[in-house]
C-alpha cells in the first residue's frame, strides 16, 4: 500500500457507531505504511457540497489528473475527515492519485491540521 493509493475500505462514521464501505486515499507515508499495520486515510465522497473549501480536493476522473484514480465520478477528498485503520481492512486498491492531485491533498491536509 502506497501514499496516494485510492482504496475501498470500511470507513468509520463521524457521528455514530458503525462504518460504510467507501473510497479513501492513503495519506500516511510509504515508510510508515511498510513499518506499521495501520494506515491513515482521508475519506472520499461523491457529495460535492464542500467543494472549494481549503480542506477538500476535487478529483474528476474525466480529467488527466483524475484519470488514474479509479473513481466512477467527480469526488471530493475530505482532508478534515481522517481515520486510522488496519491495512488488512482495506478491501481493494482501485487506483492512485496523480502527483498534481496529491500536491493539493498535501495543501488541504496542512489547512485541516493547521500546519505551517
Amino acid at each position: 500500500m502506497k501514499r496516494g493509493d485510492v482504496v475501498i475500505v470500511p470507513f468509520p462514521f463521524q457521528d455514530r457507531p458503525g462504518q460504510k464501505i467507501r473510497p479513501a486515499v492513503v495519506v500516511q507515508s510509504d515508510a510508515e505504511n511498510r513499518r506499521l499495520v495501520n494506515t491513515v486515510l482521508a475519506m472520499i465522497t461523491g457529495n460535492l457540497a464542500d467543494a472549494g473549501r481549503p480542506t477538500t480536493v476535487l478529483v474528476d476522473p474525466k480529467t488527466p489528473d483524475g484519470a488514474g484514480s479509479g473513481l466512477s465520478g467527480p469526488s471530493l477528498v475530505k482532508c478534515y475527515n481522517l481515520a486510522t485503520v488496519r491495512q488488512g481492512r482495506v478491501l481493494q486498491v482501485i487506483g492512485h492519485l496523480s502527483d498534481a492531485v496529491m500536491q493539493k491533498v498535501n495543501q488541504a491536509l496542512k489547512a485541516a491540521l493547521e500546519l505551517p
